[in-house]
Order: C-alpha cells, then sequence, then structure tokens
C-alpha cells in the first residue's frame, strides 16, 4: 500500500467517525426539538402530506434483518419517494445504539411495544429556519457520496 493510499483510508474513517457523530447529535436534537418521525408508516404518512418539511431520511437496518422482504420493500418504496423530492437518504446499522440515542426502554416488559426504528424522518418546518451543525454535516456527506455515486451512503453507528 502507497502512503497516498494509507493517507486516503485515514482520511475515509476520519469522515465516517464525524458523519457518524453529526448523525448521533442530529438524532438528539431533532428529538428533543420534536423534528424526529419515528417509523415507516409514521414517516409514508409525514411525506405524503408534507414531503417538503422533511430534511433528511435514516433508513435503519442490522444485517439480520437483510432478509426481511417487506422491510425491504418498505425501503425500495421511501428511497424512491426520496429521491423523486430531493431529500437527503443514509442507510444506518446499528439499532441497539439507534434505540439508545433516542432514549428507547432497554426491555420491553410487555408493557410498552418498541417503536419501529426502521426508518426515521427529520424535518424542518417551513416556519423556521433551524440550524444544527450535525444536519449541515450529513447533507455534505450525502451531497459528497452523490457525486461518487453512491445515492444512498450508508453508517454504522457503534455501541458504547
Amino acid at each position: 500500500m502507497t502512503l497516498e493510499e494509507l493517507v486516503a483510508c485515514d482520511n475515509a474513517a476520519q469522515k465516517m467517525q464525524t458523519v457518524t457523530a453529526a448523525v448521533e447529535e442530529l438524532l438528539v436534537a431533532a428529538q428533543r426539538q420534536d423534528r424526529l418521525t419515528v417509523g415507516v408508516y409514521e414517516s409514508a404518512k409525514l411525506m405524503n402530506v408534507d414531503p417538503d418539511s422533511v430534511v433528511l431520511c435514516l433508513l435503519a437496518i442490522d444485517e439480520e434483518e437483510e432478509d426481511d422482504i417487506a422491510l425491504q420493500i418498505h425501503f425500495t418504496l421511501i428511497q424512491s419517494f426520496c429521491c423523486d423530492n430531493d431529500i437527503n437518504i443514509v442507510r444506518v446499522s446499528g439499532m441497539q445504539r439507534l434505540a439508545q440515542l433516542l432514549g428507547e426502554p432497554a426491555e420491553t416488559q410487555g408493557t410498552t411495544e418498541a417503536r419501529d426504528l426502521h426508518c426515521l424522518l427529520v424535518t424542518n418546518p417551513h416556519t423556521d429556519t433551524w440550524k444544527s451543525h450535525g444536519l449541515v454535516e450529513v447533507a455534505s456527506y450525502c451531497e459528497e457520496s452523490r457525486g461518487n455515486n453512491q445515492w444512498v451512503p450508508y453508517i454504522s453507528l457503534q455501541e458504547r
């Protein structure tokens, strides 16, 4: 491996860490400010009613769920809608870390049903110009990925 290749690999790893931290920061801030829609069906309803308010779509799935055909069909439809409406999309793995970030209970003891964390939408209502460093960083990463013909970039959230 040449020095240039080593530097490129190091830069890519550092960029991935930065984007992962930005996604985590963004999700926490969006939830705190009631700008987060959680769930495949809830997200589909919002995108049908007000697609212009959606600024980012996160599609989350872990490796063991990759064979879920129904979920893959939902993802395909959501991705298509996002592309048609210029909404940034990111694929995410690390469902446990995602649940941890969003304050989901560690175990549902039959009293509450776990929320569907497979699709998350970050919104920015038209009446407001919410600026988040995390949102700017993630949008920049999505644009850079599209420039490299990676239309749906992928990040992995690591448990802590």
